[in-house]
C-alpha cells in the first residue's frame, strides 16, 4: 500500500524531557499537534490516585514551535522558548505547576526585536540568567532575571556572540562562551554584583567546550583542547587549567579502526556521576563514568537499539537518566533509565501514523573514496523492492552546517522517497563534526570547494553501483547543504539529473553582507570575510555560474529567513531563468530558516516529491 507524504509527516516524535523536582511528571516537546509544543506525562513508576495522569496533556498552546525546554530540580516550573514565523527572535515563558498538571504560561520578556538564549537556574530555581542582543542586536550580554516579578537586569555590556552556560555553586559568577568560530570557544567568567568580565582561556589554545557543567567539585565538560577528539575533562575555574578524565579512544574499537567522538555529557548534582554518549560512526553509546576516578561502563547496552540518544540529562534525584532516542526505523520518543538496574524503557509512545514499522528502512554504513585517497563515510539506504530496469533513481542528499553529521536518525523525508523507489546516499563529507577536529577543519575558506569534490565521488560511488540509474542522480540539501547542491550542479552539472536547494546559499558574498549581524564574525571564520577574501567569495559562488544548471532545480525557501535571506533564492532562481534552465520556486511568508508548521512542510515536502517524480 502507498501512502501520500501528508501520512509520513503525520508520523510524530517526542524529545527534550525534564522531571518534575518530585519524580511524578515528565514534560517534554512533541509535535502531536503538528507543531512542537510543551506537554507533560505521569512518569512511569508514579502512582497518582487520578489513573487520568497517565495520559498526557497539553500545556502550551502557540501558534508557533515551542523550541526548547529548561527545567531546574529545585522548582515546579519551566523556561520554553519560542519564536514568531521561524524568525528566531527567541522569547521566554515560564510555565508553572507543570508536576501537577495544573499550570499557567506566562511570557517573561518583552523586546520582540531581540535574540534570548536561555542560561542557568540559581540554586534555588527562583532566578535565572540569560544572554541577549537587545542592547545592539549583534553582542550578546548576560541579564539576570527575578521568575517570580520578572524583574530583570543587564549584568554587563559585552562584545561577542556568547551563551550563558553555567553560574557558580556559590551563586556569584557567571561562566559565559564566545563561540567565536566553529574550532574556537573562548571561557569568560563574570562577576554577578559587578559585572566585571575575565577571559578565562586567554593564552590557551584554541578549542571547543561542550557541554559545561559547574558543581563544587569543578567545571566539567568535553574539550578537544588537548586532543584531535573530544575528551570528558575537569576544568579549573581559576586557570582554565584542565584535567582529562576519560578519553574517546578508550571506547572505540582501535582494532576495527573505528571513527567517533563523545557528544553528550550529563553530570549529577554532586559532581561524582556522569553519564555521556559515544558517537561511534554516528550510532550513540551510553556510558557512566565515576568522576573520582574515571572509571566507566557501558550503560543499558541490552535494552536500546542502534540509534541515536539525545538530550541527555539526570533526573531531579541523579537515580535515573532521562533521554530522547531515534533510530532509521523509531520516531523519537522519550526515554528513562533507571540507574540501579540499568533497565531502560520509553515514556512516550509516538503516533506513527498507522505506518508498519516494518516499511522503515535501515541503511548501510559505507565509505567511499574521494579525490586525495580519504575515505569519506556515509550512509547507503536501498528501496525494499527491488530495482526496476535500469536501476533506481537516486537521491544524494547533503546534511547542513556545515559542522554537522548526518546520523542514523529517523527522517520521514527519507523514509518516504524509499518507499517510492528512490535509493538515498548521505555523505558526511570533509567538514562535518563527528570525526574529530582535524576533519572538521578541512573545508575551512581556501578549502571549500573540496568538500564539493566529495560529492563528486559521491556521485561516481553511486554510478559505478549496477543496481542505481547513472543518469537518474539527484542532489538535495538545505542552509549550507543547499550550496552544495548549487555548487554541485555548476561545477559537475554532467553528474546530476536534478536538483532541491532549501534555504542555501547562491552567492557568499551577498550572504556575508546580508546575513544577521550577530552571525556574520563568526560564519566569516568558516567562510572568509569579505575584507579579506571576496575574490575566493566571487569565485566559489555559484550564483556566476548558474548558466551551467541546465537541468532541473526546485528552490524552497522562509520570508522570514535570519540566516540565508530569501535573497539568495530569488537571486539563483532569476539568474537561472535568464539563462533558459527551469527552476521552480516557493516560498513561504510565515516560517524562517526551518519550516516548522504542518501545512508548509506537507506542502513542501509533496512538491519535492513530484518534482522528483517528474524529472527522475
Amino acid at each position: 500500500m502507498a501512502y501520500d507524504f501528508a501520512r509520513y509527516l503525520n508520523i510524530r516524535s517526542a524529545i527534550m524531557p525534564a522531571m518534575a523536582p518530585d519524580g511524578k511528571r515528565i514534560a517534554f516537546l512533541t509535535d502531536m499537534t503538528g507543531v512542537y509544543q510543551l506537554w507533560s506525562v505521569a512518569a512511569p513508576d508514579a502512582e497518582p490516585a487520578d489513573p487520568a495522569a497517565h495520559w498526557p496533556i497539553q500545556l502550551t498552546f502557540f501558534t508557533d514551535k515551542v523550541w526548547e525546554l529548561h527545567a531546574t530540580p529545585a522548582a515546579d516550573h519551566l523556561i520554553v522558548v519560542s519564536d514568531v514565523g521561524g524568525n528566531e527572535r527567541q522569547q521566554f515563558y515560564l510555565v508553572t505547576g507543570y508536576g501537577d498538571g495544573a499550570h499557567d504560561v506566562r511570557r517573561l520578556t518583552g523586546d520582540d526585536r531581540a535574540i534570548h538564549r536561555f542560561g542557568a537556574f540559581s540554586a534555588d530555581g527562583r532566578q535565572m540568567v540569560y544572554a541577549s542582543n537587545a542592547r545592539n542586536h549583534v553582542d550578546f550580554d548576560p541579564y539576570w532575571m527575578d521568575l517570580a516579578t520578572g524583574e530583570s537586569r543587564r549584568i554587563a555590556a559585552i562584545a561577542g556572540n556568547r551563551t550563558v552556560v553555567a553560574w557558580s555553586p556559590d551563586g556569584t559568577t557567571l561562566l559565559m562562551v564566545d563561540a567565536q568560530a566553529t574550532e574556537q570557544h573562548e571561557l569568560y567568567l563574570v562577576d554577578l554584583a559587578s559585572g566585571v568580565d575575565r577571559h578565562l582561556t586567554a593564552g590557551r589554545a584554541p578549542a571547543r567546550y561542550l557541554a559545561l557543567r559547574w558543581t563544587e567539585r569543578g567545571i566539567f565538560t568535553l574539550s578537544d583542547r588537548e586532543r584531535d577528539r573530544f575528551a570528558l575533562c575537569r576544568l579549573d575555574p581559576e586557570t582554565a587549567a584542565l584535567e582529562e578524565i576519560l578519553a574517546a579512544d578508550a571506547l572505540l574499537d582501535q582494532a576495527r579502526g573505528e571513527e567517533g567522538e563523545l557528544d553528550l555529557l550529563a553530570v549529577s548534582g554532586d559532581g561524582r556521576r556522569a553519564a555521556l554518549t559515544l558517537n561511534a560512526e554516528g550510532y550513540s553509546r551510553l556510558y557512566r563514568v565515576n568522576l573520582d576516578d574515571g572509571n566507566w561502563s557501558p550503560l543499558a547496552p541490552g535494552y536500546l537499539p542502534a540509534g541515536v540518544i539525545g538530550n541527555l540529562t539526570f533526573a531531579g534525584d541523579g537515580r535515573r537518566l532521562l533521554f530522547d532516542f531515534q533510530s532509521p526505523t523509531r520516531n523519537p520518543d522519550v526515554w528513562l533509565c533507571d540507574l540501579a538496574s540499568e533497565g531502560c524503557q520509553p515514556v512516550t509512545f509516538s503516533n506513527r501514523a498507522g505506518i508498519p514499522p516494518q516499511r522503515f528502512v535501515e541503511p548501510s554504513l559505507i565509505h567511499f573514496p574521494t579525490f586525495d585517497g580519504r575515505d569519506i563515510p556515509a550512509f547507503y539506504y536501498r528501496p525494499p523492492q527491488d530495482p526496476p530496469p535500469g536501476g533506481y533513481p537516486c537521491i544524494l542528499y547533503v546534511h547542513g552546517g556545515p559542522a554537522s553529521q548526518q546520523r542514523p536518525d529517523f527522517d520521514v523525508r527519507f523514509q518516504y522517497f524509499l518507499q517510492r523507489g528512490y535509493a538515498l546516499l548521505a555523505p558526511n563529507v570533509r567538514g562535518s563534526t563527528g570525526y574529530g577536529r582535524v576533519y572538521a577543519m578541512l573545508d575551512d575558506v581556501e578549502l571549500r570547494m573540496d568538500s564539493v569534490a566529495d560529492l563528486k565521488h559521491a556521485a561516481l560511488w553511486l554510478r559505478a553501483r549496477p543496481e542505481i540509474a547513472a543518469d537518474r542522480i539527484a542532489v538535495y540539501g538545505r542552509s549550507y547543504g543547499g550550496f552544495m547542491v548549487l555548487a554541485a550542479l555548476t561545477e559537475y552539472p554532467e553528474l546530476f539529473a536534478a536538483g532541491i536547494d532549501v534555504v542555501g546559499i547562491a552567492n557568499w558574498v551577498t550572504f556575508l553582507d546580508r546575513t544577521s549581524a550577530w552571525r556574520r564574525a563568526h560564519r566569516s571564520r568558516e567562510y572568509g570575510s569579505l575584507d579579506e577574501h571576496r575574490d575566493l567569495l566571487v569565485r566559489m559562488s555559484p550564483i556566476h555560474k548558474a548558466e551551467r544548471i541546465a537541468m532541473p532545480l526546485l528552490v524552497l525557501a522562509g520570508d522570514n529567513d535570519p540566516r540565508v535571506p530569501l535573497y539568495e533564492s530569488e537571486q539563483v532562481t532569476e539568474r537561472v531563468r535568464a539563462a533558459g534552465g527551469v527552476v521552480e520556486f516557493v516560498h513561504y511568508t510565515d516560517e524562517g530558516h526551518k519550516f516548522s508548521k504542518l501545512a508548509n512542510r506537507i506542502d513542501s515536502f509533496t512538491r519535492m516529491a513530484e518534482f522528483l517524480d517528474r524529472y527522475l
